[in-house]
C-alpha cells in the first residue's frame, strides 16, 4: 500500500495539495502582498478591512473548496469502483440531485411566505435552518440512492452496470421535482434557491469546513479500513463471495458514505457536478487503479482542482462572479464525452 508513495507523481501531488491553497489565496478583489498576507496569517493585519477580508472570506473558502473537491472526488471514486463503471458520477447517480431536492424543500419550507402558502406554519419544528438543511439533503440522497438500487433491481436485475442508467433516469425525476418547488415559491426565495443550485463558494464561512472537515475524513478512513473489500468488488460479485466479502452490506455501506458525503457539500455548497467523474478517472489512469491509491489520489487532486476552479469563478469576469457548477459541468461535460468515445470498441 505504502510502495507507491515513493512514486515522483505522489510527491508531487502532495506539493499541489500544499501549494494550491497558499497561492490562491492571493486571488480576488482585494489584493494582497505576500509580506501582507503573511502578516494576516502570523499577526494581524495591518488594515481592518484586510483582517476581516482574509479570514472570515478568503481563507474559509479556500479551506472549504479543497475539503469540497476531495468529498466529491472521493465519492465519485467510491460509485466507480462499487458499480465497476468509470462513468459513474454523484451528480449522474441521482445523488446531487437527491441532495438538492432535500435541501430545496428545507430552504422552501424555512422560507415564511413559502410555508404560509401550505399551511405549514404551525407545523413547523422549533430546531436550526443550519440543521434542517444538510439533514434535509442527507435524507433526498439517501432517498436517491435507495430508489436508484429499487429500479436498477426491479428493472435490469442485479447487473451494476446498469445503476447508472437508473441513475440518471432518478436524477432527471428529482431535478424536475425540485424545479416543480422552485415553480411553486415565492420569487425571492426560488431565486436563491436557483443561484444555490448552480453551486457557489461565495457564501461560505469558517464552520462550513469544520462540519465538512470530519465527514470527509471519517469517510476517507473508512474507505481506506475496507480498501481491500472494494478491490474484491472490482473483480464481480461472485469472485468477491468467494473471497470473503460481504457484497451486499458492503456496497450499501459504501452508498451511505457517498450520500453523506454528497448530502454535506451540496447542502453547503450547491450542486457542483462532475469532479467525481474527472478526478477519480484522471488518478486511476495516471497513478493506479487499487482503491487505496485512488481514494488518496482523488482527495489530493480533487481539492486542488476545486481550489483552482474557484480562484477561476473569481478571476474570470471582472465585478462578477462564476457558480463553480457552471465551469465544473462545462468541464465535466467535455470530460464526460471523450471518456465516452475513449470506451467505445
Amino acid at each position: 500500500m505504502y510502495k507507491p508513495l515513493l512514486n515522483k507523481k505522489w510527491w508531487f501531488l502532495i506539493l499541489a495539495a500544499i501549494l494550491s491553497p497558499i497561492a490562491a489565496l492571493f486571488f480576488g478583489a482585494a489584493d494582497f502582498s505576500p509580506a501582507e498576507l503573511a502578516q494576516c496569517v502570523f499577526s494581524t493585519c495591518d488594515k481592518p478591512v484586510n483582517q476581516l477580508i482574509f479570514w472570515e472570506i478568503r481563507l474559509p473558502r479556500v479551506l472549504v473548496g479543497f475539503l469540497v473537491g476531495a468529498g466529491l472526488a472521493v465519492a465519485g471514486a467510491t460509485l466507480q469502483n462499487i458499480t465497476r463503471n468509470g462513468l459513474a458520477d454523484p451528480y449522474l447517480f441521482g445523488v446531487v440531485s437527491g441532495a438538492g431536492l432535500g435541501a430545496s424543500i428545507a430552504t422552501l419550507l424555512f422560507d415564511s411566505r413559502f410555508a404560509e402558502k401550505l399551511g405549514l406554519m404551525n407545523y413547523l419544528p422549533e430546531f436550526s435552518f443550519t440543521l434542517a438543511l444538510p439533514f434535509a439533503a442527507f435524507l433526498g440522497a439517501l432517498f436517491a440512492v435507495i430508489l436508484v438500487q429499487i429500479i436498477a433491481s426491479k428493472t435490469f436485475g442485479s447487473r451494476t452496470e446498469h445503476m447508472l442508467l437508473a441513475g440518471v433516469a432518478v436524477s432527471f425525476m428529482l431535478s424536475a421535482l425540485s424545479h416543480f418547488l422552485l415553480f411553486l415559491a415565492e420569487p425571492f426565495a426560488a431565486s436563491k434557491v436557483i443561484f444555490w443550485l448552480m453551486g457557489s463558494l461565495a457564501r461560505v464561512e469558517v464552520w462550513y469546513a469544520w462540519v465538512i472537515l470530519p465527514i470527509v475524513m471519517i469517510s476517507v478512513l473508512l474507505l481506506l479500513l475496507f480498501g481491500r473489500h472494494m478491490d474484491a468488488l472490482l473483480l464481480g460479485d461472485e469472485n468477491a463471495k468467494t473471497l470473503g466479502v460481504q457484497v451486499t452490506r458492503m456496497r450499501m455501506m459504501s452508498l451511505g458514505i457517498c450520500a453523506a458525503l454528497t448530502a454535506c457539500i451540496v447542502s453547503y455548497c450547491g450542486g457542483i457536478g462532475f469532479v467525481g467523474l474527472m478526478i477519480p478517472h484522471i488518478v486511476r489512469n495516471w497513478i493506479g487503479v487499487t482503491s487505496r491509491v485512488v481514494i488518496l489520489g482523488s482527495v489530493l487532486l480533487g481539492g486542488c482542482f476545486m481550489v483552482w476552479v474557484d480562484v477561476l469563478a473569481r478571476v474570470a469576469l471582472p465585478d462578477q462572479e462564476i457558480p463553480i457548477g457552471i465551469i465544473t459541468s462545462a468541464i465535466g461535460s467535455v470530460f464526460f464525452l471523450i471518456a465516452m468515445s475513449k470506451r467505445q470498441p
